[in-house]
């Protein structure tokens, strides 16, 4: 078979059979009379395989390799064959990244469109100074996206507060990214999406650290508990009483609660609250003295009246601190 109709038939351009033949890959095993190269059945199925093998992405020299070298492994070059395809990949997607941020930005010429590429760029530096440089300069021209992103992979405590400004000054979309987040197996971003989350306003944010209450992360509740007590919302005071029996940031809890009594009805369901916790933990010194102690900032008679109570606890340290926050409020 003459080399046009090879080429007919393989899809293979006769340009690309002569430079086959030229490295080697592929040798015509006659001519004919008048000198054209003819192609056993052998040298087309040779040159079907070589395509095959290109189709992974071997390189010729690779292919001549793997078709000529009977002591060629073809599992250590698939394996490297795998790892270069993950790497493309990996660039492609990060490609393709940077490509919509730079669309959704909108940009209206070329220097809009490198104005993002520098902040992008300047955000992902090693530079802890030259990211919350970009952080503090891209509230207005960075897509949400990227500076979600950013916000959940800083370890740098002044570029992380840095980014949550930007989010809390960004345009719409920042809460459900955050809240998505909040799924990581990471707990680390666990923590940064829900303290990002809470310095967005917006009934938006506000609804995603509701949800956040039940969240299985300890820390988590609790980041979205102490928010939540600072937008005056009273569903935050069960997890916050919780924080105060833990120990974990009880006073941070504390003052919530009290901020969150600000009327008669609701100081008086905290009081309520506390008063109840107290009687479940009798086993537990430090949780019921703190507990106690978180009673003296709720305003109200019912407060009151459950410090007079405690002051006779069996508990010594319990009837101290309550007999002391006692004489504190009267003397307000």
């Amino acid at each position: 078979m003459l080399i046009g109709e090879v080429a007919r038939r393989s899809g293979v351009s006769a340009r690309m059979l002569r430079h086959y033949e030229s490295l080697g890959l592929v040798r015509p095993s006659a001519r004919s009379g008048s000198g054209y190269r003819e192609y056993s059945g052998e040298d087309i199925q040779r040159i079907f395989q070589i395509e095959s093998l290109r189709s992974l992405g071997l390189s010729l020299r690779e292919i001549g390799r793997a078709l000529d070298d009977p002591g060629f492994v073809p599992s250590v070059l698939v394996d490297d064959l795998i790892r270069r395809t993950r790497e493309r990949i990996a660039a492609e997607t990060e490609l393709l990244t940077r490509l919509r941020r730079i669309h959704a930005a909108e940009p209206a010429g070329w220097e809009d469109v490198l104005q993002v590429v520098a902040l992008l760029q300047a955000l992902g530096s090693k530079s802890a100074d030259a990211r919350q440089r970009a952080a503090l300069s891209s509230a207005a021209e960075v897509p949400v996206e990227a500076l979600v992103e950013a916000a959940l992979s800083e370890s740098d405590a002044n570029v992380a507060g840095a980014l949550r400004w930007a989010l809390a000054r960004s345009g719409d979309g920042g809460p459900a990214l955050l809240a998505q987040a909040l799924g990581s197996p990471a707990a680390a971003v666990r923590e940064r999406a829900v303290r990002s989350l809470a310095e967005l306003s917006g009934d938006e944010a506000t609804e995603q650290l509701r949800k956040a209450l039940a969240h299985p992360d300890a820390v988590v509740r609790g980041q979205a508990a102490l928010a939540l007590g600072t937008r005056g919302g009273t569903d935050a005071v069960p997890t916050l009483i919780d924080m105060i029996v833990e120990g974990r940031n009880d006073t941070d809890a504390a003052d919530a609660l009290s901020a969150l009594a600000r009327d008669t009805t609701t100081a008086d369901r905290i009081a309520i609250s506390l008063v109840d916790r107290l009687a479940q933990d009798t086993t537990r010194a430090p949780a019921r003295g703190r507990l106690t102690q978180a009673l003296a900032d709720i305003p109200g008679a019912r407060a009151s009246r459950a410090l007079v109570e405690l002051s006779h606890d069996a508990d010594r340290a319990v009837a101290l601190t309550a007999t002391y926050l006692l004489r504190l409020r009267e003397a307000r």
